[in-house]
């Protein structure tokens, strides 16, 4: 069956779920916009940590939106290199958009080093030796977490190795971060599986290769071209194949953090470690996330 461009879907910050019918196979497009550029300007990050963010907040994304939950799903990539880790989070809630933030922490000098003379910015020349841990949290008595080392030069290297090797679900994922032409941030991301119910048949080999090489022949621009509406880019490769695509998630930028909770964390500690906090008679918080600061008269803190 084929395809047509659907104008009510955006072309930017939308999660499009979609399956190639010749072979069973299930898969997410996922296109950042403004959302990877609000995140991403918030801090002053390198371009090669902003790009790798990049790449972690699409794949969260994507990987979420593989999921049925309603809850809280993070990746996070901790190493021993210059960036030292990352962070992003997706809250799924059912008749809401997917809401996602993200951060990361570095070491300026060190980072500069590791990319003297042009080096190529690889995950282990940025992360060095660590690990990817995947956890979903749908409340106190329900969480799951997964932790593996990372294994290859780029994002989607670390994870194929996680599928392969931990879920043993054949997949293919095609990611890219990168500046648009007016300098602000995307980020794409297309991701097909082969789950346990797919078409088992004496082709089912064959038609797997066949689809993963398309998606694989997906360009970095194609991922990237927030002109390109992502039902045509599905067109566009698996065509022949047949794709049918389903119901489109949202996205949305969405910082958990606020007054309250902070008050509420700082009320935890012992006054005087609280006193201890203070500076020139004020304490100051910022959200790693969103970057925004809170100021506190460490005398009117509820204990």
């Amino acid at each position: 069956m084929s395809i047509t461009a659907d104008a009510r879907i955006p072309t930017v910050d939308v999660i499009r779920p979609f399956q190639v019918e010749s072979a069973g196979l299930r898969g997410r497009f996922v296109r950042l916009g403004p959302i990877a550029s609000t995140i991403l300007s918030r801090h002053d990050y390198p371009p090669p940590v902003s790009r790798l963010l990049g790449e972690a907040l699409v794949l969260t994304a994507t990987f979420a939106a593989a999921l049925k939950f309603d809850g809280v799903f993070t990746l996070q990539m901790r190493g021993d290199g210059p960036v030292s880790l990352l962070v992003a989070d997706y809250v799924s809630a059912e008749g809401k958009p997917g809401a996602i933030r993200g951060y990361a922490q570095f070491d300026a000098a060190r980072l500069q080093l590791a990319l003297a003379g042009g080096a190529t910015p690889s995950v282990p020349r940025l992360l060095g030796n660590g690990q990817l841990v995947f956890t979903v949290d749908q409340g106190v008595k329900d969480r799951y977490q997964a932790i593996v080392a990372l294994d290859g030069a780029t994002m989607a290297d670390c994870a194929h190795a996680y599928f392969r090797d931990s879920e043993q679900i054949d997949t293919t994922i095609r990611v890219a971060a990168g500046l648009g032409p007016g300098g602000e941030w995307r980020a794409g991301c297309l991701m097909v599986q082969r789950l346990p119910e797919a078409h088992r048949g004496p082709t089912a080999e064959e038609d797997w290769r066949r689809v993963a090489v398309l998606a694989q022949s997906l360009s970095e621009r194609e991922l990237l071209d927030d002109a390109l509406e992502p039902d045509a880019l599905l067109w566009r490769v698996f065509h022949e194949e047949g794709v049918r695509v389903y119901t489109p998630v949202e996205l949305e930028v969405g910082c958990r953090c606020t007054r309250e909770r902070v008050e509420k964390v700082l009320g935890s500690f012992p006054r005087g470690e609280i006193a201890e906090m203070a500076v020139d008679g004020r304490i100051t918080v910022n959200c790693q996330f969103c970057n925004r600061a809170f100021e506190f008269d460490p005398e009117a803190i509820p204990s």
